[in-house]
């Protein structure tokens, strides 16, 4: 009996360890998700008015342009998987890579040849797992990406856009996580290039514009011209596009560490209270057996006489 409440005294111990480095983590995403939803928001108004201005451009100005033209029979395709370095952070990675997964068995379907980028050591492990091929990969930080890694991927998908006809892919299509809400983390695909200007996930003023051709439209002026605007302004859009992705994707993934830390520390609560629980029935167990052996030797003694 004296093992069994050593046993349960020792699960508690270790469960009240664990529960200390679970709690501490969920601190720190609670404190890093309002600096990640902050930068999410801090790159609205630009992301804004640059969608308006290449609205007007590509829309309006009846130009065309490489990061504009689709093309007709696309055959490779280029898909970017953002996911994260670290785990403990629930469904994040697992549902970003099911839908990547979803994302490449329709391209396949189609008769297309698909050409994985992977963003974060999840994706990285995942692949080489499996021994599946890359084109190129990103280990940056995934819970604070800096804009040099947006750059980065954005240079990669570009010159893989408008390489070479041999090597060079059709489209490329984005995976990551949208934040929707400090519980709301929706995983997603965007079709990057050709160039979307308008989403319908990210339904604006732009978009009933660009669908009412009768309602006012702003005026802009071109200067020199509409195409050497394109070639300077498109690919800071596809920069900035790509870091708005990846900062959604580690606001989704700080939130899912918050919640999945505070439900493993109120786990270990509640495995305490019932190794709490237990032990204290062992030790009333012990200590009735030990009043019962006292009273019976008691009783024995007495007959005795």
């Amino acid at each position: 009996m004296g093992a069994q409440i050593r046993v349960y005294r020792q699960r508690i111990r270790s469960v009240s360890s664990i529960k200390k480095i679970t709690r501490a983590m969920e601190l720190m995403a609670a404190s890093r998700v309002v600096k990640a939803r902050q930068r999410v928001d801090d790159t609205t108004p630009y992301s804004t008015a640059l969608t308006r201005a290449l609205s007007a451009v590509a829309s309006y100005g009846e130009l065309e342009h490489p990061l504009i033209t689709a093309a007709e029979d696309p055959k490779r395709v280029a898909v970017v998987i953002m996911a994260s370095n670290r785990g403990l952070a629930g469904a994040y990675a697992s549902s970003v890579l099911k839908e990547s997964e979803r994302v490449i068995e329709r391209l396949r379907s189609e008769g297309k040849e698909v050409v994985p980028f992977l963003v974060g050591r999840k994706a990285m492990r995942y692949y080489s797992f499996r021994n599946r091929e890359f084109a190129e990969s990103w280990e940056d930080s995934t819970d604070a990406p800096p804009y040099e890694m947006a750059k980065s991927i954005s240079d990669a998908v570009l010159e893989a856009y408008l390489g070479e006809e041999a090597d060079s892919v059709d489209e490329v299509h984005i995976v990551s996580t949208r934040f929707r809400s400090m519980v709301v983390q929706e995983p997603r695909t965007l079709r990057l290039l050709p160039l979307e200007i308008v989403d319908a996930d990210d339904a604006t003023d732009e978009e009933s514009l660009r669908h009412r051709p009768d309602s006012m439209h702003p005026l802009y002026e071109f200067e020199p011209n509409g195409k050497e605007l394109l070639d300077t302004v498109l690919p800071q859009y596809v920069t900035h596009r790509i870091y708005n992705c990846l900062l959604q994707a580690a606001a989704s993934e700080l939130a899912a560490r918050q919640r999945a830390m505070k439900s493993a520390t109120d786990n270990a609560d509640d495995l305490i209270k019932t190794y709490t629980r237990l032990a204290n029935e062992a030790r009333q167990a012990e200590i009735t057996q030990e009043i019962s052996e006292i009273v019976g030797g008691a009783n024995a003694l007495a007959d005795s006489k």
